[in-house]
């Protein structure tokens, strides 16, 4: 008897398309550390002008010359450079906004997300998924917010405050052009470090009295840029916890803060500004909405990220009713406002 060939089994997989889709995701970490060394080496200043070798950029950076070419390649293959030939490269639109100093620049971004604390955050991110809250503790030492308040993070806490700023960029001008100020003489931003939001919104109106609710140290850079924008005279920055109290108020303003909280959380939030809004006052929520489930979605992935890093989350617009509903507010328009993100108005229930 001779042996006969006993067919394969089907693949559940098809291993041309299925294996190389995966590896793909499988090396995201790689992209992401480009972009770091890019940035932490100032690769994309040095190409502000103009292309250059890879030993010119080298000599300027103080870098190893052979591994700062193999920089730059890997650089060109994830879009963020140009190459030109002759060893030559320059930056491409994504590029540039690796720059420093550039208007909308993600540089900080950059930084921050690839930085020590939230990657060390991401190392326990399957505890995070087993226990169902961030483990960034474990990691870290403390949570992320305790961890920035450590005199000795302080320079990595003013990078994170500059990368928030430079991400609200993308949002800000957007919400203040879409946001009706009709009856509104008081703002607040909750949580709004810096404030760039409402010091936006009251040089868009100049009618309008605004007010920084946040921790003492944001709370005092508030301050410092109400004054360099000369708004001193209508501003009030307020140090204090939105899960104590908030001031009163005809608008709050809340971007990217309910992300940051479980429902818990963010619902005493959302409870503490409709006890402290005046008769008919609103609130404007500005964060990512989750979308279809399986469609590529920035949500989605930075819901992982909260989940790794803050133990907030991103929602879809039936969560986000959930909240408002719970805390006696009302979802009004929706409407996006740059940048992936939204802006939800809210009136009092």
């Amino acid at each position: 008897m001779t042996d006969t060939p006993q067919d394969a089994p089907a693949l559940p997989y098809d291993p041309a398309t299925d294996v190389p889709g995966f590896i793909n995701v499988l090396i995201g970490i790689v992209p992401a550390q480009v972009l770091h060394a890019l940035a932490a080496l100032g690769i994309p200043d040095y190409l502000a002008d103009g292309a250059l070798t890879a030993e010119e950029v080298a000599e300027r950076a103080g870098t190893h010359p052979r591994s700062t070419y193999r920089l730059m390649r890997a650089a060109a293959s994830v879009g963020m450079l140009n190459y030109e030939g002759n060893r030559r490269f320059s930056l491409t639109g994504q590029g540039h906004l690796l720059r420093t100093g550039l208007p909308g620049s993600l540089r900080d971004l950059t930084l921050v997300q690839t930085g020590r604390a939230h990657w060390q955050s991401w190392t326990v991110f399957p505890e995070s998924v087993r226990e169902g809250t961030c483990q960034a503790k474990q990691a870290l030492g403390a949570d992320i917010f305790d961890y920035y308040a450590r005199p000795e993070n302080a320079a990595e806490a003013a990078l994170f405050a500059e990368s928030m700023a430079d991400l609200s960029t993308l949002t800000v001008q957007g919400a203040v052009a879409a946001l009706d100020t009709a009856g509104v003489s008081t703002v607040v931003d909750v949580g709004g470090a810096d404030g760039q939001f409402v010091l936006e919104l009251m040089a868009a109106h100049p009618g309008l009295q605004g007010q920084v609710l946040d921790l003492a140290h944001a709370a005092e850079r508030a301050s410092q840029k109400a004054g360099q924008r000369g708004l001193s005279g209508r501003f009030t920055a307020v140090a204090g916890d939105f899960f104590e109290k908030v001031p009163a108020a005809d608008l709050y303003l809340l971007k990217t803060i309910l992300h940051d909280w479980d429902d818990e959380r963010a619902t005493a939030i959302l409870r503490n500004c409709r006890a402290a809004v005046h008769d008919g006052g609103r609130a404007l929520i500005v964060e990512t909405v989750v979308g279809e489930i399986g469609q590529p979605d920035f949500a989605v992935l930075s819901d992982m990220g909260m989940l790794a890093v803050t133990g907030g989350m991103e929602r879809d617009l039936e969560e986000f009713d959930a909240l408002f509903a719970v805390s006696g507010w009302h979802r009004g328009q929706t409407y996006p406002v740059g940048g992936g993100y939204f802006g939800i108005e809210l009136s009092a229930a």
